[in-house]
């Protein structure tokens, strides 16, 4: 049976017929504004609210199984998406929890069986209170398994790689935070049925995409150069903590994996946009295809990237996420760029920005080295008027950077890294106000060519070092 969303987000049977939607896209909404009370889909863009007041508003909401966007409203695939799974929502269909995972996802299905897309509520991540699996107890706002992210916020950072994904460049599939209505939610908690009204979920909502496997079954040799060079430009922006095989989904093109043209499609971005400089991981770094240049395309199109717009984009679209994030954005997305420019290649920038483990002990990552310069450049007074770095015969820095004795200043020295303390505070850009974050900027960008010397020149010796090793 098809559905309408009435002026109260409910849903009612309509009059006529049943059709089948199969995939709808951008062009769906309009064509569908005869048949659907499109407009009636609340769309909130208000910062979500996780608290658990109960008021007439959350009690009308929870009537029957409805779905509000809070974030996406404004992309037409994410609209095009929530008409699906109001239609299948009106049909009674049930929520298939995901056996696997550490924190609680459900599978939205069409009356026919196919899967449309996957909900995962922000109160089930993992360590959060209600969370499924048995890892949970801790209050939404505390540190989550990541301590640089905070749980009951994956959810807004899913949205937001969707979001920055311009163009669909690197992939993501359609991407929402929603507040969803369902029996289900009340039924599984409880394990009965003794619940006659469903219980509402904030959580993220993201298009299923049909895989074969994901990376983790195949060899690096079957996906192409620029699906792994694409999805690694997106992860070097948002700081990716956990790009593992596991989540990038494979599907097969042309019968073969073993040609290089398996697709991957990069999902589970809520370990993104750390509210601090933090250790990403990245798969494809351990990859050959990450040791090859950029290709013309690429590079054009990280040219054309825009730090403060983007940055905007989140502010605008997505209020939760927080400052501190939204700067970590803006930081490693200049990184990319100047060293795109400056000629190195994905693996290059991968291990510039993760950290080093010499002698069981991990130690600070390049960026964070030149995050600590460009902080003492300032606290130091080595910044002149028109924000450039003074000349200093000899200049007092921390330990991670050698002392230089002619113009120039500060110089990375990536040769001895500091060890990384762990129970230091992380770099964090949160309490800088706006005038001392744009300097921090300056003096930040000063330091990188020197830096990508240094990178360049260690690449060129690790290269003549493998080749007077070959027999």
């Amino acid at each position: 049976m098809a559905a309408a969303v009435n002026q109260v987000h409910g849903f009612k049977p309509l009059a006529f017929p049943p059709r089948c939607h199969p995939h709808l896209d951008c062009k769906m909404i309009e064509l569908s504004q005869s048949k659907f009370n499109f407009s009636c889909i609340h769309r909130s863009s208000s910062t979500p609210c996780l608290s658990h007041n109960s008021s007439n508003a959350e009690d009308d909401f929870s009537a029957s199984p409805r779905i509000e966007i809070i974030v996406g409203h404004a992309l037409p695939q994410v609209n095009a998406l929530v008409v699906e799974v109001a239609m299948a929502m009106s049909t009674g269909v049930e929520l298939e929890r995901a056996p696997s995972g550490l924190g609680g996802a459900y599978f939205l299905h069409a009356r026919n069986g196919r899967t449309i897309a996957v909900a995962k509520p922000v109160d089930e991540e993992p360590l959060a209170i209600n969370n499924p699996k048995g890892f949970g107890g801790r209050m939404l706002g505390q540190p989550g398994m990541k301590s640089s992210i905070r749980i009951g916020e994956t959810g807004a950072r899913e949205s937001a790689a969707y979001l920055l994904d311009h163009g669909g460049f690197s992939g993501v599939p359609p991407t929402a935070l929603v507040k969803l209505s369902h029996f289900n939610f009340g039924l599984l908690k409880s394990g009965s049925d003794s619940g006659s009204n469903p219980s509402y979920k904030i959580a993220s909502l993201q298009r299923f995409v049909n895989h074969d496997s994901d990376a983790g079954d195949l060899g690096p040799s079957s996906f192409s150069v620029t699906c792994v060079h694409r999805i690694g430009i997106l992860d070097i922006r948002l700081m990716n903590l956990d790009r593992h095989a596991g989540n990038l989904l494979v599907r097969q093109e042309n019968e073969s994996y073993g040609l290089g043209k398996a697709e991957l499609v990069p999902i589970d971005h809520g370990f993104c946009l750390p509210e601090c400089l933090d250790n990403p991981y990245y798969e494809w770094q351990h990859w050959p295809q990450a040791s090859l240049p950029f290709s013309e395309a690429e590079a054009d199109y990280i040219s054309s990237l825009d730090p403060f717009k983007d940055a905007e984009l989140l502010r605008t679209h997505i209020p939760s996420i927080r400052e501190s994030s939204v700067r970590v954005l803006i930081l490693c997305t200049i990184f990319l760029k100047q060293a795109v420019a400056y000629g190195l290649c994905l693996v290059d920038i991968g291990e510039m920005m993760t950290r080093e483990l010499l002698g069981g002990k991990e130690h600070c990552s390049s960026l964070e080295n030149l995050c600590v310069a460009a902080k003492a450049s300032l606290n130091m007074g080595l910044i002149d008027e028109d924000h450039h770095i003074a000349e200093a015969d000899e200049v007092l820095i921390p330990r991670t950077f050698k002392n230089r004795h002619k113009a120039g200043g500060l110089m990375r020295s990536l040769s001895s890294p500091a060890p990384y303390n762990s129970n230091s505070q992380s770099i964090s850009f949160a309490d800088m106000g706006n005038e001392e974050w744009h300097s921090f900027l300056e003096a930040f960008q000063h330091l990188l060519p020197e830096a990508f010397e240094e990178k360049t020149s260690m690449c060129l010796a690790k290269h003549r070092l493998r080749t007077s090793c070959a027999f």
